[in-house]
């Protein structure tokens, strides 16, 4: 099954460039995910590109941290803020990524899909 995610476009970039291979999630899937096609927010907002989900790491914040820090893709400080007051974390671990040649609007690729997920929504 594959899961369709919001993902600023800072974020996006630094997937594309490979410094970023964890994105993280204070909630995660309920079904076994092989690929994420990922949207990127506005002021993009569009569909750009996918990868395949290595794995899925659960921890406590700090300890999720410390495992995946050197290629998180943020600060420690908009990690923590982000975790802030949560007991589990989770990490999902990014294999290879293919960028769109032609990025699209949600609607163009799944018509009965409306609006951008929050988080995520499965497809």
């Amino acid at each position: 099954m594959d899961a369709l995610l919001s993902i600023k476009p800072e974020y996006v970039e630094e997937i594309r460039r490979g410094r970023k291979l964890f994105e993280y999630r204070k909630g995660i899937f309920r079904r076994r995910i092989d690929k994420v096609i990922v949207y990127s927010t506005e002021p993009c907002g569009r569909i750009v590109g996918e990868f395949e989900v290595k794995g899925i790491i659960q921890d406590a914040p700090e300890k999720l941290w410390n495992r995946t820090s050197k290629f998180s893709g943020i600060s420690h400080d908009f990690f923590e803020k982000y975790f802030d007051g949560r007991e589990i974390a989770y990490a999902i671990e990014i294999g290879d990524y293919r960028e769109y040649d032609n990025p699209q609007k949600i609607q163009e690729l799944f018509p009965n899909v409306k609006a951008a997920p929050q988080s995520f929504i499965y497809v």
